[in-house]
């Protein structure tokens, strides 16, 4: 690229991954254009109001955009035109089959051969399957042909590996980049892109770049199964999976990070990730019974808490039960295949009365379960509670005044599906508290 290290960018999709991207890339002085076809969506985000919930994103926003680094439109021709790296960011949803459903990355490649003009770098934001940046490619060759071009691109992968709740920091300070491509001249561009970055950057095929997405996701969402599967033996066997996590984790070759148990994983990505490998594998006839029996333990591990439940509590017919938190993990709304909503749909199944409390994911989940009682504060959803279930660890629901707490209550009963709290603080307050894999052969209480 001659030096040049101020790019004209486009992100085509303004979701989660594709804001994040946009705010990132200004951050460090490229000129970005982020492309969406929902009018509504541009509208607001032209008034620096954010899609989804994401703290210090909107500030930033706000920031960059008053600076000129970045802007909104719904005018894909203008984005593509105008910049010199374009980015795929749309979703790649589950299909039935568990496959990624490629249609919206297909209808953006097919629209940027009917609309680029010149020497292009197209980078795959999306996860994707391994063999992706290969059909786009071809799509966009055969979208050239029609209108007899035959100016060259180059396509690159470019997974992003965000957390939710903290996009921001990880867009702003990877803790590595990955890039694969083709060419010399695609390097140098993603080499300028990520000049302000100091982070470990890995340079490899496009294919391999689309695998590491993937194996990365799958490894930490087994990682997770893993000490759930044996939070449930601990359980049988008089053990605390906390402190068998804790000695683990001290070994530098497994690490603390993914080892709490809890009631498992969900969201936007380890869920449909894990399946799409496993898909993609079945594809290739070749099996990944690793893989296979950690999404199984996730898939069971809420009903493996409420029999828990169930076991102590008996019938929960005509019982309030109030649940505290319903996103995947805090500080995201996103309540995508969170365990929250397997919660729900079995407290509904029993005929027990649901009340709830969320700091930010209550309206996602009204549009599911209307008839759930949505309550403005977590003490006006625990009034007159025979149980509670803690569901997701959000500051504001740990740092309650359980004192006070076990005052508007009808039973004590508190079942922490995230081992957040202490059990011998809550059970000295007169909680019969049960966590997953830390109470040991039924001893509740």
């Amino acid at each position: 690229m001659n030096g040049v290290t101020h790019l004209d960018v486009a992100v085509i999709g303004t979701g989660y991954v594709g804001t994040t991207t946009s705010i990132a890339f200004a951050a460090w002085d490229h000129k970005v254009i982020a492309v969406d076809s929902d009018q509504m969506k541009i509208a607001r985000l032209n008034q620096s109001i954010l899609p989804f919930y994401e703290e210090g994103l909107e500030r930033r926003l706000e920031r960059y955009r008053e600076s000129g680094n970045l802007s909104f439109t719904d005018d894909l021709e203008q984005g593509i035109t105008r910049s010199d790296v374009l980015f795929i960011a749309v979703g790649t949803p589950s299909s039935p089959d568990g496959s990624a459903d490629l249609s919206y990355v297909e209808m953006v490649a097919r629209q940027i051969g009917q609309m680029m003009d010149k020497y292009k770098v197209i980078v795959t934001k999306s996860t994707v399957p391994v063999g992706t940046g290969d059909k786009i490619k071809s799509i966009i060759t055969d979208e050239l042909k029609r209108r007899n071009l035959s100016f060259s691109f180059d396509i690159v992968s470019n997974p992003e590996f965000l957390r939710e709740g903290r996009a921001l920091y990880d867009a702003l300070h990877p803790e590595r980049v990955v890039i694969g491509c083709e060419t010399e001249t695609a390097r140098k561009t993603m080499a300028a892109l990520y000049e302000k970055v100091e982070a470990p950057m890995l340079y490899t095929t496009i294919r391999d770049a689309e695998m590491i997405k993937y194996a990365a996701n799958a490894f930490l969402a087994t990682k997770i199964s893993f000490v759930n599967e044996l939070a449930r033996l601990c359980d049988k066997m008089g053990t605390n999976i906390m402190k068998v996590a804790e000695g683990m984790g001290l070994d530098s070759r497994i690490g603390p990070q993914f080892l709490r148990a809890g009631i498992g994983y969900g969201g936007s990505c380890f869920p449909k990730d894990t399946a799409a490998l496993l898909n993609l594998a079945k594809e290739q006839e070749t099996m990944l019974p690793v893989l296979q029996a950690a999404s199984n333990v996730n898939r069971t591990q809420v009903s493996w808490f409420m029999e828990r439940i169930h076991h102590i509590m008996g019938s929960l017919a005509g019982k309030k039960v109030t649940l505290l938190g319903l996103t995947f993990k805090p500080e995201t709304d996103d309540v995508r295949e969170a365990p929250s909503l397997k919660i729900i749909e079995q407290l509904l199944q029993n005929k027990a009365i649901v009340s709830t409390y969320d700091p930010q994911g209550m309206e996602n989940v009204k549009k599911i379960y209307p008839q759930v009682a949505y309550k403005p504060t977590p003490y006006e959803a625990l009034e007159g509670a025979d149980a509670i279930i803690l569901a997701t660890e959000w500051r504001e629901i740990l740092d309650l005044d359980w004192t006070k707490v076990k005052d508007l209550i009808a039973q004590p009963y508190l079942f922490d599906g995230r081992n957040a709290l202490v059990p011998s603080v809550m059970r000295n307050l007169g909680y019969c508290y049960v966590g997953v894999g830390i109470d040991g052969r039924g001893d509740y209480h």
